[in-house]
């Protein structure tokens, strides 16, 4: 396969994982050339720890005429603006959840990539691995029957500790549950069942501001803004008629992800969406729980699996799985969410998506197309 050429802005903490990946497990399909950050030190760093030939800044990568995807992992006010310049520079994007903060912002990205003819990709792709595919495949075997409702929840601990390098940006609206960790009980939810067409959501700030008192934090005794609710619910209604619930916080301690899909003929228990692999089982109807063998290969932490789906969809003409058009969905449920606890409503969501196509089976490792 001729490799795909990949310029990456933003050297921050998720850009290790994406760059170990794409310098090594999803290397026959991706190149990555060039990497840029505001804070060019940053750039330096990523550039030296992973062999990257060329530190930039973003005016000069978006100018390389040979890069032909950016990676963008900015923070997530700067994802839409930042997509729509590289679109304008003839560069396909593949970008950082969320994919914008509005839906103004991302339909001003699809209309520009459209118009150009242009690929546009979004995080997660982490329905692509081991788990997710696994569930899709048992779902439209019939293994649970008719799927009626799931129930998904993701508790977090909050970032009041002021530990992560960029905590703030977790006090703010896109860092929030619902846009920083619901993306990937969303995205896993449409991959398995299809489409959402109206929700009801109820959304609280417990806070309004925080002082930080871990005295290991670099910003310790500072107090800090929060701008964003911090523990959301929503019961979301599918296309196909299933009912979901969804709970998503950050108000707590340590980590309790749980993701369920009820059938007719079965119970089926899927793994936390956050990660490629995990377990997966189905509790039958005679009360048996049995555990299922995944029936694909991608199981270990494989972020950057969308940036190489990207490029194999370049390389042989078809679409892209971690879409523009998928991440815009789950933005506008997202969004109307928090405008149903505002309004004290049912809301409509008038967008849709085909669901990704599966992966097939039998792929041989770090193979996404036969």
């Amino acid at each position: 396969m001729d490799r795909v050429k990949v310029g990456v802005i933003g050297a921050g903490v998720i850009s290790a994982i994406y760059l170990k990946n794409c310098t090594g497990m999803w290397s026959h399909a991706v190149e990555v050339v060039a990497i840029a950050d505001v804070v060019p030190e940053l750039a330096q760093k990523r550039a030296e720890e992973f062999h990257i030939p060329c530190v930039c800044t973003v005016d000069e990568l978006l100018a390389d005429p040979e890069i032909e995807i950016v990676l963008n992992l900015t923070a997530p006010a700067a994802h839409a603006p930042l997509n729509i310049r590289a679109l304008e520079s003839g560069k396909h994007v593949y970008t950082e959840k969320p994919f914008a903060l509005t839906r103004e912002d991302a339909d001003a990205v699809l209309t520009l990539a459209k118009t150009k003819g242009l690929l546009v990709g979004c995080a997660p792709d982490t329905f692509l691995g081991a788990g997710i595919q696994t569930c899709i495949k048992l779902i439209a075997d019939g293994w649970i029957g008719e799927p009626y409702a799931a129930s998904g929840t993701i508790i977090m601990g909050n970032a009041f500790d002021g530990m992560h390098p960029n905590f703030q940006n977790f006090l703010k609206f896109g860092g929030d549950p619902i846009m920083d960790m619901g993306p990937y009980y969303l995205t896993a939810l449409i991959a398995m069942l299809g489409p959402v067409r109206k929700v009801t959501g109820f959304a609280h700030q417990r806070l309004h501001e925080v002082t930080i008192d871990n005295p290991q934090s670099h910003a310790y005794g500072q107090t800090v803004p929060i701008s964003a609710p911090t523990n959301v619910s929503a019961v979301l209604e599918f296309d196909q008629g299933m009912i979901v619930s969804l709970q998503a916080a950050k108000e707590s301690f340590g980590y309790k992800p749980r993701l369920e899909v009820y059938g007719t003929e079965g119970n089926l228990t899927v793994p936390d969406p956050n990660f490629f692999g995990g377990t997966v089982s189905i509790q039958m109807a005679n009360g048996d729980t049995k555990e299922i063998p995944h029936t694909h290969p991608y199981k270990d932490e494989g972020r950057g699996m969308g940036v190489a789906d990207m490029a194999y969809a370049l390389r042989f003409n078809r679409a892209n799985r971690a879409s523009g058009q998928l991440a815009r969905h789950v933005l506008d449920v997202s969004l109307s969410i928090f405008e149903s606890s505002k309004s004290g409503q049912h809301v409509p969501v008038t967008s849709t998506v085909d669901r990704p196509k599966p992966l097939a089976l039998g792929l041989k490792y770090n193979q996404l197309d036969r």
